[in-house]
């Protein structure tokens, strides 16, 4: 490796028509994946901080919002019938 070159940092992936854009952030609505195999959905951002919730459940405050992964937007839960 040359002297003077940086890693490059977290890598975007491709968008639509090749346009590079970031990984989307949750919503209030949408349904996330926060452990493997675990969803719940985003009920509330307070002050930066993500609230979870899963049915039968109360909410509870994510530890690791970088650990969060949209699996569907509200829209698409709309759609679906789920919300």
């Amino acid at each position: 490796m040359s002297e003077g070159r940086r890693c490059p940092g977290p890598l975007p992936y491709p968008g639509i028509k090749g346009r590079l854009v970031s990984p989307r952030q949750p919503e209030v609505g949408d349904e996330v994946e926060y452990a493997p195999g675990r969803r719940a959905v985003v009920t509330d951002i307070r002050r930066g901080n993500y609230y979870l919730r899963t049915w039968g459940n109360q909410e509870w405050p994510v530890q690791d919002s970088d650990q969060l992964t949209v699996k569907r937007t509200r829209a698409e839960r709309i759609a679906a019938g789920d919300l």
